[in-house]
């Protein structure tokens, strides 16, 4: 039986949020399909592992010393800004990666990790506009890169029917990424009822106490109580809402917008890859350089039409998540 080990760049107590939720759901549904996996004790010499499945980019050197024990490396890096950036600023991007890989010294490229996509045994995508990223700007093969999406709970797809009510919902972290204050200020001044949910990094952050200070003056307008914890409460809160918005300005694939979507909650994102690769013609879009007024406006639209807006198709279950990455670990430990 093979054994994976499960390694990320950011600590949990540092910053919650998506990632998380990502990896802990995914190693339960693992476990539950009967495949053995643990978190990497990096303090434990005798722990041992076929596999290590690292979210993040893992660093070149790590990756060396794993092929020099006989363990395989899986990657799974979120794009996050870079699949938000247009045609435009991804050929530049490659292009000036390209330029200071060519000319500068071999001691400053090596802290990018440039390399980690060369010598990884497999890479996984969130979304195809991830995979075509992996392999278009970081020369990843296309043929060990694998686009295996987020899942959602049970709680999500199992949420009684219920009478959709006048708010529509958003749940994202209290950050400046998240856009939740421009979100907050386009439904006042739209009028178009908006509920928040989530809570900030830090408390003392000044864009959070800013959202929190014009929430607290738009009480018609903006609802915001904090974050839930309650997943199946959470699953009925989208049940009952009108819709579900998320305006980020950056975004990799939303846990949110995925559990969202399994309740059968109508849809607006920013019109960013991610969500058109991801929902296509299921949701309905924001151009993400939207004035307030513009936004207002489009916000308003999906509102007044929220009840007839073509419904997301279901997204995957953590279970058949974890059924398709039991066979990208399988492929990549097969013997050549």
């Amino acid at each position: 039986m093979m054994k994976i080990l499960f390694n990320c760049s950011l600590p949990f107590g540092l910053a919650h949020g998506g990632q998380a939720i990502q990896i802990q759901q995914t190693m339960a549904a693992l476990q539950g399909i009967g495949v053995e996996v643990e978190p990497l004790r990096w303090w434990d010499e005798t722990q041992r592992g076929d596999l290590i499945h690292f979210f993040g980019r893992m660093s070149a050197d790590q990756i060396r010393f794993a092929h020099q024990k006989g363990i395989r490396v899986v990657m799974a890096e979120l794009l996050t800004a870079q699949g938000s950036r247009s045609a435009r600023q991804l050929r530049l991007q490659k292009l000036i990666s390209a330029t200071v890989a060519r000319l500068a010294p071999r001691s400053f490229i090596a802290s990018f990790n440039w390399d980690s996509y060369r010598i990884a045994d497999a890479f996984i995508a969130l979304t195809p506009w991830e995979k075509y990223l992996m392999e278009y700007i970081f020369g990843a093969e296309p043929k060990k890169t694998f686009v295996v999406p987020n899942g959602v709970e049970s709680a999500f797809f199992e949420a009684p029917a219920q009478t959709r009510g006048k708010w529509l919902v958003c749940t994202a972290t209290i950050t400046g990424r998240k856009k939740v204050l421009e979100l907050a200020r386009a439904a006042a001044a739209g009028q178009t009822p908006v509920w928040v949910i989530g809570r900030a990094y830090a408390e003392s952050d000044s864009y959070a106490q800013e959202f929190f200070s014009f929430a607290r003056a738009n009480p018609q307008w903006v609802r915001y109580e904090g974050a839930i914890h309650d997943r199946a409460e959470l699953a009925k809160i989208y049940r009952a809402a009108r819709g579900f918005v998320l305006l980020s300005e950056m975004e990799s694939l939303s846990l949110s917008a995925l559990e969202a979507a399994a309740t059968g909650c109508p849809l607006l994102f920013s019109d960013l890859p991610w969500a058109r690769s991801t929902f296509g013609s299921g949701a309905s879009y924001c151009p993400a350089t939207a004035s307030l007024s513009a936004t207002a406006a489009v916000l308003k639209e999906f509102y007044q039409r929220a009840p007839v807006q073509p419904l997301p198709q279901k997204p995957a279950t953590w279970a058949e998540v974890a059924a398709s990455l039991e066979k990208v670990y399988e492929g990549v430990l097969a013997p050549a």
